[in-house]
């Protein structure tokens, strides 16, 4: 399709095409719904992200917003930053202007988790500096029950197994929303097809030493099997709304429970040894985020085994997360782990 014509599509809100207007009118909803002024897109260049920046733009032009596009370039394969300059050509066509953040910080292991955990700091700051509350990413339908899959295969709970929440506060006042979480893959692939003609692929995605790219080549026999991602979906949804409840009365245990003083978490050791597992879980896990300011909090099983040595040891003094943890009289108390710096 011709540029033109692409732009046309775009200034029309996918008018012309029943099926792309019906994710277009959801995606205008949630936008609206939070009611702000400028956001940010985080593109990659991949179909996803690419459907994403093209029903941003339609946004832009319904309503009187300013919108950010931001790539993370991770320099970590050989031709990463020529493909970032790909995606900012074809999208300077559309009239979207792409900025490309280049990580600096070498990553060794736990590649997509440090990658992750990157791109979101770097994101964070570019919003500081911008005045932006909102980060729209592309996790779609099949991202979720991915992240089912992954959370099972790890022994989660509930928290785990409701996979991601549509907004997640991730830095201060910043909040990360995924408004396509509800959308297939092969319906953002359709949008980008037709008002980009193309699309990029991350050969990692193909990489079968990641988790995650080893859930989704099961897709296929699980389907076959009778367990199809719809009904896992429904699964999640319902799982959701139970942690929603859940999460109400969490709150108000979460600030009975815990004392800040200084530079200090206090976790009243007696009311929190009538908590059973999951709430307890539940406790470290929002301790670590709060104290760490950090979008994810260690793994569930290494909470499991710190709590249980907290357990049976009355004088622990164990280190997690960037925290040092202390078992003391009456409370355990969580301290930032200060780092020896080499020289």
């Amino acid at each position: 399709m011709s540029k033109k014509n692409s732009n046309v599509i775009l200034k029309n809100n996918f008018k012309n095409y029943k099926e792309l207007f019906s994710i277009y009118s959801k995606f205008r909803n949630k936008l609206n719904s939070f009611k702000n002024k400028s956001f940010l897109v985080a593109v990659s260049g991949g179909p996803d992200s690419l459907a994403l920046a093209a029903l941003s733009k339609s946004f832009s032009y319904q309503h009187k917003c300013k919108i950010y596009y931001v790539l993370i370039d991770h320099s970590i394969r050989k031709n990463s930053s020529l493909e970032a300059k790909s995606v900012k050509k074809l999208l300077k066509k559309y009239q979207i202007k792409l900025n490309i953040l280049t990580n600096k910080k070498k990553i060794e292991k736990n590649i997509q988790s440090e990658a992750r955990s990157i791109r979101y700091d770097l994101l964070a700051s570019f919003c500081k500096k911008k005045k932006i509350k909102i980060i729209l990413t592309a996790h779609n339908f099949e991202d979720q029950v991915e992240t089912f899959f992954i959370r099972l295969s790890r022994g989660s709970g509930l928290q785990g197994l409701s996979s991601m929440k549509q907004a997640n506060k991730i830095s201060g006042n910043i909040n990360l929303v995924r408004p396509l979480l509800d959308i297939k893959k092969i319906q953002l692939t359709k949008i980008s097809k037709i008002v980009f003609g193309k699309f990029f692929k991350d050969p990692s995605n193909r990489d079968k030493k990641f988790l995650r790219t080893r859930i989704r080549n099961l897709k296929r026999i699980l389907e076959k099997s009778g367990i199809k991602y719809d009904q896992v979906f429904r699964s999640i949804k319902n799982l959701a709304s139970s942690r929603d409840t859940l999460d109400l009365y969490f709150s108000k245990i979460y600030k009975n429970l815990i004392q800040k003083k200084n530079s200090k978490v206090l976790l009243k050791l007696s009311s929190f040894d009538k908590l059973n597992q999951e709430m307890k879980m539940r406790v470290f896990n929002k301790i670590f985020k709060d104290f760490t300011n950090s979008y994810y909090a260690p793994r569930s099983k290494k909470i499991f085994n710190l709590i249980n040595q907290l357990k049976t040891n009355k004088n622990a003094k164990l280190t997690l997360g960037g925290c040092v943890i202390l078992r003391e009289k009456n409370h355990i108390t969580f301290k930032k782990e200060i780092k020896n710096k080499q020289f």
